[in-house]
């Protein structure tokens, strides 16, 4: 009689992590989210103050904390390109430099705060964030999207919603193909992943729960990750028989090590056939149906573990291509590795490109 091998129970490992944040564009709202009113926003585990200038017009994001006695900028108000502190009048601009003290004489050398960069397109106000401070790196702006400038699309209806977790659990989506069934109820007929660069990309045909081409029929997906945390969709399909471009945009802020916000938003191709209220009932009943959609992800992560080593199978997504491609946002520019940068192609599940799916369509 033989004795059956025992086998230990596999051990998952999660590293401690200290205090960084990814290097790159994050989304913190619209346009329309970035007035003269000053806002606070609590990420990469402070708080900042985002508004528009008086006199440029342009959004400007600073420190929020006053350096004289800790009072909140976001609570004070806007005068011009500045902003001024409500505790005793400190006045800070644009460029993070104090440049009036109603009660003093001399402004203090020292009194300077940061003054984070920022960009304004696609509709989309973002922040750049760098743990070495330096400032963004041309190549790695986002894209223009031609279809936002073109006047043929709704503009982003957008949503904020909080995530207990940490950002690369989401990014980790990108080469999950296994998830779409049990989470997503969509059917798989092709999967497959680029990398290069900055950029990583999904490609994905199938069946889905909420945008269908006819009876039963396919979708095509393209999702693409412009550094570590500003993602868009674009989708193909049908919704109640007529036929749907969508944009989704995923951009996950972190908070603080344990939790991000990501701002979710949609934009769709306006139907030339229906009035401007019937195309913004379509964006709002997309928006509604993918917000259901996206909870079931949530679900998920609120309640995972963090995991660096994943017990994979043969079936899976490269869960491991995305997190080395997602690590060099996390390593000093000096120290990024060819292996974290250079192009690569995975086929998960072979069978019809988003190439032949479009033009089958036409």
């Amino acid at each position: 009689m033989t004795v059956q091998q025992r086998i230990d129970p596999y051990i998952i490992k999660a590293e401690p992590r200290p205090e960084r944040y990814a290097r790159g564009w994050y989304v913190i709202g619209n346009a329309a989210s970035v007035s003269t009113t000053p806002r606070m926003l609590a990420v990469f585990g402070t708080k900042l103050v985002a508004y528009r200038g008086e006199r440029d017009g342009e959004v400007h994001i600073l420190d929020a904390y006053c350096p004289h006695m800790g009072g909140d900028l976001s609570q004070g108000k806007v005068c011009g390109n500045s902003v001024v502190c409500p505790f005793h009048l400190w006045s800070w601009g644009a460029d993070g430099v104090c440049d009036d003290i109603p009660y003093a004489k001399k402004i203090p050398d020292k009194a300077v705060i940061k003054s984070w960069p920022t960009l304004e397109k696609n509709g989309l106000v973002f922040v750049w964030q760098d743990p070495e401070n330096n400032p963004p790196i041309p190549e790695q702006e986002p894209e223009a999207m031609a279809d936002w400038y073109s006047g043929n699309w709704t503009d982003w209806e957008m949503r904020a919603i909080p995530i207990a977790s940490q950002g690369r659990e989401l990014v980790d989506n990108m080469a999950d193909m296994a998830h779409f069934g049990p989470i997503h109820y969509s059917t798989v007929k092709s999967f497959s992943n680029t990398m290069a660069g900055h950029k990583f990309v999904q490609y994905m045909v199938g069946g889905h729960q909420i945008l269908t081409e006819g009876e039963g029929g396919l979708i095509t997906s393209v999702a693409t990750y412009e550094g570590p945390a500003y993602m868009t969709t674009t989708m193909t399909g049908s919704m109640d028989g007529h036929p749907m471009q969508v944009h989704l945009l995923v951009s996950h802020i972190p908070v603080d090590m344990h939790n991000f916000v990501i701002n979710f938003g949609v934009m769709i191709r306006k139907d030339p056939n229906l009035s401007e209220a019937e195309n913004q009932a379509m964006l709002d009943e997309y928006t509604a149906l993918n917000i259901e959609s996206f909870h079931q992800d949530v679900a998920i992560w609120n309640n995972k573990c963090i995991i660096d080593n994943p017990l994979m199978c043969d079936g899976d997504g490269p869960i491991h291509m995305v997190r080395k491609w997602y690590s060099q946002f996390m390593t000093n520019v000096a120290d990024i590795r060819p292996d974290q940068v250079k192009a690569r192609e995975h086929v998960t599940v072979e069978g019809p490109s988003v190439a032949d799916v479009l033009a089958s369509q036409q």
